[in-house]
């Protein structure tokens, strides 16, 4: 019997935990609430900082809280454009400029957003990536729901009521630079967690890996494998509908986007 593979022990966590002792908290919108729902509410960004292992800026937004007398910090990522100083606009009735939070039926067809709820009120999970943002598609008023086109090209339904913020994430263009040398790849990930440097299957020996061993470093079978193998086997093509590069033209989609 092999040795348990490095992809079974990434699932028990020890040495493969995420680094967050510097990170600045989580980036999420406002927790929805009546002035959200029925009007807006004011903010103001407070500060504009770096978050470890983000490739996207966050901001320190603070608002008034409605039923107490205090003010609340609220920590969300960053659009493009977006200042010091700036007041943001959260709620059904807030105008439709870059940095304001609102539902997506009160956005016009190709409004470009970020930072989009996937489901009603969980405050933010989609397009979320520096330079990433989602396009509105279509709405539909009969069954309440919202057609978006996603950061990786595919189009997603969601409820109307789900709120975005308007413009797209800053920090775009991080990966048009090349890194160049291996000291920063080992910095870049030092902030992440430990995925680098990776060593090839086929490097390895036949004990620590399905693609190890051998006279030459070649895998020796079909590096496609079934959904449901065994945890030491799940290595390669998982469950590939479709092996090979990409030939010839993208055949464009002639259903209607509705």
């Amino acid at each position: 019997m092999g040795r348990v593979i490095r992809a079974q022990r990434k699932g028990r966590g020890s040495v493969f935990k995420s680094h967050t002792k510097h990170r600045k908290g989580a980036a999420k919108l406002r927790a929805i609430d009546f002035a959200e729902r029925r009007g807006y509410i004011k903010g103001v960004v407070k500060d504009i900082i770096h978050d470890p292992g983000r490739g996207a800026p966050l901001a320190i937004v603070e608002f008034r809280d409605p039923y107490k007398y205090r003010k609340i910090k609220e920590t969300m990522i960053a659009p493009e454009g977006l200042y010091t100083g700036q007041f943001l606009y959260c709620g059904k009735r807030a105008m439709l400029s870059i940095g304001n939070c609102l539902p997506l039926h009160v956005m016009p067809e190709g409004t470009v957003v970020c930072n989009l709820e996937e489901k009603t009120g969980d405050r933010g999970k989609l397009a979320r990536c520096s330079g990433n943002y989602a396009t509105v598609i279509s709405h539909n008023p009969d069954t309440n729901k919202t057609r978006v086109k996603l950061p990786s090209g595919s189009k997603k339904v969601l409820p109307s009521n789900n709120r975005a913020m308007v413009g797209i994430v800053a920090g775009g263009g991080r990966i048009d630079k090349p890194l160049l040398k291996a000291g920063r790849a080992y910095f870049k990930y030092k902030a992440k967690r430990n995925s680098w440097p990776k060593v090839r299957g086929v490097a390895m020996n036949p004990v620590e890996h399905p693609h190890g061993g051998g006279n030459h470093q070649h895998i020796g079978k079909p590096s496609t494998v079934r959904r449901s193998t065994s945890a030491g086997r799940k290595v390669g093509l998982i469950a590939a509908r479709r092996t090979g590069r990409l030939r010839g033209t993208k055949q464009q989609d002639t259903k209607r986007d509705d």
